[in-house]
């Protein structure tokens, strides 16, 4: 009974965000997206946490470099009994800054995790640099810190591309590479943790709303710092609108 309190309150915070953000963008001027993804696994670092189907909502505010960001995390399949089908297992709340020393854009923040259905919290800071050498071509490197139950470091490297193939209509392919230390790796050593490749598409129905679809394949480099996982295709969908 206690777990359906915390993620009722916890649902409630999401709404209330929502409006909030909604306020925000209309009286501070602030650029709000909401959102809904809905995906096969989710997979965080290479490490399965659902291997069925789950739905991740999310509201972003930002406004001159600063964001905070919510997403959730809600379980649709319970992971062969392992959780609670239908209540969020994870909430993260994120405080952003954004600049740009021209050509390099520079980002810094601080990430909370919150998990509803047990387990303790955690919490990160992270710094991160990303260039654009052409068009459509970013690649970037972000180092985080979790300072509280992991005390370790987890580097990500990625490459990415867009292309506007028809108007209101971008495709793009990515490839990551993380990098983690003995206590945020997944195994019992530190090293190259996993690889990520992927592709996605996104389709502007108006202005205001998109709609998105992602595929990926991930694995891991040495089985001593990331362990066979339970997924390595997976994918999904989603729904964003901003205001």
């Amino acid at each position: 009974m206690q777990k359906k309190r915390k993620v009722s309150v916890l649902t409630g915070l999401l709404v209330v965000l929502c409006a909030v953000a909604g306020l925000s963008g209309r009286v501070l001027a602030a650029d709000v997206t909401a959102g809904t993804d809905f995906a096969s696994a989710y997979v965080w670092r290479g490490i399965t946490f659902n291997d069925g189907f789950v739905a991740q909502p999310s509201v972003d505010v930002s406004s001159g470099g600063v964001g905070f960001n919510v997403w959730g995390n809600m379980d649709i399949d319970d992971y062969d009994d392992t959780l609670n089908s239908g209540e969020f297992s994870e909430v993260d709340l994120t405080l952003s800054y954004g600049f740009s020393l021209d050509p390099v854009d520079v980002s810094v923040g601080y990430i909370e995790y919150l998990f509803p259905e047990g387990g303790s919290g955690t919490r990160e800071v992270y710094a991160g640099l990303s260039v654009e050498p052409f068009s459509g071509l970013t690649a970037g490197v972000t180092g985080y810190y979790d300072f509280d139950e992991v005390e370790d470091y987890y580097v990500n490297v990625s490459l990415g591309y867009a292309y506007e193939l028809a108007k209101d209509l971008t495709l793009g392919a990515g490839a990551a590479v993380g990098i983690a230390g003995d206590d945020a790796s997944a195994g019992e050593d530190s090293g190259f943790h996993e690889y990520l490749l992927s592709v996605d598409c996104a389709y502007a129905l108006t202005d205001a709303l998109e709609v998105t679809a992602y595929l990926a394949y991930t694995d891991h480099f040495d089985k001593d710092v990331l362990p066979d996982q339970d997924t390595d295709w997976f994918g999904g969908m989603g729904i964003y609108y901003s205001f």
